[in-house]
């Protein structure tokens, strides 16, 4: 089935003066203009796209990846408005993300960039952009579980630390004592579950935790070693803020990653800092 907001596998059914038509497993077909087509483009092959509405309402396939798709949450700019809306840059050529009036909340000024959820309208199918989320993004029924791994939008910030959409599904908070490096809004961002609590507030960490979390970052540290000539000017006694800007670890991570180095031979301390042993 044709559904505008995702990526499809299609077929090339037939091929037309105006570009490829693509079909699904139903034999629905949607057109794929020849801004995207190449001469080696042939009936039978199977293209990957995505599908959305173009201006005049019809379904269009395109082979560029879009800043947003159904069931995702992004950090949009505006880049007009309407008596009826706003619409955002969506990452596609020829074609802008429609965020309703409706859909608002405090109004929009062109040039700034919002937090949004896309969905499919139910109506007419069509992809619409709503900064309600509450509809969305909720931690009514938790589905992730504690040290997974999890993809991070940072939405607002608070004295506290970030407050982070996770999974495009729930909130979480990130918070700013266990920072390592600075983050911003809109920003995405590799992160893990360190805790869900009883009233469903989740907990979010960059960091792996426990014995996952200090084989990672030794391979991270060992990557940097690497990558700055074999040395790096850190020891057990550089102070936390030298290590964190270096590494973006604490120093509790950086010595125990140290350790596990120092334990497996790969590297030794001198006494102006880390070094790579020779033959690693």
């Amino acid at each position: 089935m044709l559904r505008a907001g995702h990526v499809q596998q299609l077929t090339v059914s037939r091929i037309s003066e105006h570009g490829l038509f693509l079909a699904d497993e139903e034999q629905q077909e949607v057109l794929l203009p020849n801004r995207y087509v190449s001469l080696a483009d042939k009936v039978g092959d199977t293209k990957e796209v995505f599908v959305y509405h173009d201006s005049e309402d019809r379904l269009v396939a395109t082979t560029e990846t879009p800043l947003l798709k159904a069931g995702e949450a992004g950090y949009l700019k505006v880049v007009d408005k309407t008596e009826h809306g706003a619409f955002l840059d969506w990452g596609l050529y020829g074609k802008d993300l429609f965020l309703p009036n409706r859909n608002q909340q405090g109004g929009v000024l062109p040039g700034r960039s919002y937090i949004v959820y896309l969905y499919e309208d139910n109506i007419t199918g069509r992809c619409v952009a709503t900064m309600k989320l509450k509809g969305f993004i909720n931690n009514d029924i938790i589905t992730v579980a504690p040290r997974q791994a999890v993809e991070l939008l940072v939405a607002s910030e608070s004295p506290i630390g970030y407050r982070v959409i996770v999974a495009n599904r729930h909130w979480g908070m990130l918070y700013r004592n266990q920072l390592f490096r600075s983050v911003s809004i809109g920003e995405r961002l590799q992160g893990y579950v360190s805790r869900i609590t009883d009233d469903n507030r989740i907990d979010v960490s960059l960091q792996q935790t426990g014995l996952a979390q200090v084989k990672s970052s030794a391979e991270t540290l060992l990557a940097l070693l690497h990558d700055n000539g074999g040395f790096l000017p850190l020891n057990d006694a550089s102070a936390p803020e030298e290590v964190a800007a270096r590494t973006q670890m604490s120093k509790k991570v950086f010595k125990r990653s140290l350790g596990m180095l120092l334990k497996r031979g790969e590297v030794e301390m001198t006494e102006r800092g880390i070094k790579l042993r020779k033959g690693k």
